[in-house]
């Protein structure tokens, strides 16, 4: 092979790179932008609502709202909780909901997708209660 053959090879690989990475920028930026309103206007005052109800019924429950993200978390057990954040680092970035037990000295964690990349924006109040109420069951059985 050539050295002028080869040479073009990479000059097209570099700019295809730089067209995926410009992309994937516009369209994390879009997500990002759609998470936010999501953040305030959806997550945040139904993780409010549901911390309620659950003090309501006799379970201590708090919610905080560190950068980007929503957090209800028990009271006693602040190692126990789900959060809603956004993943920017995957390549589709995606709303996530993340799940924290503890049970002793060891922690369990999980993620649960919510929406990827532009759905973000599409997400309702039911969503967020739906999985509120799937993810909530182990931490007031106890």
């Amino acid at each position: 092979m050539e050295v002028p053959e080869v040479r073009r090879r990479v000059r097209a690989a570099i700019e295809q790179a730089r067209r995926r990475a410009a992309e994937r920028r516009a369209r994390s930026e879009e997500t990002s932008r759609a998470y936010e309103r999501f953040l305030a206007d959806v997550a945040v005052p139904v993780f409010q609502i549901f911390a309620a109800a659950l003090v309501a019924e006799g379970h201590r429950f708090k919610v905080s709202t560190p950068a980007g993200s929503v957090r209800l978390f028990a009271e006693h057990f602040p190692a126990d909780y789900i959060e809603v954040m956004l993943d920017a680092d995957r390549q589709t970035p995606a709303t996530v909901a993340r799940v924290a037990r503890g049970r002793g000295r060891r922690i369990t964690e999980h993620e649960r997708i919510l929406a990827e990349g532009p759905a973000v924006g599409s997400l309702t109040d039911s969503d967020v209660v739906e999985m509120l109420v799937d993810e909530i069951i182990p931490f007031v059985e106890r």
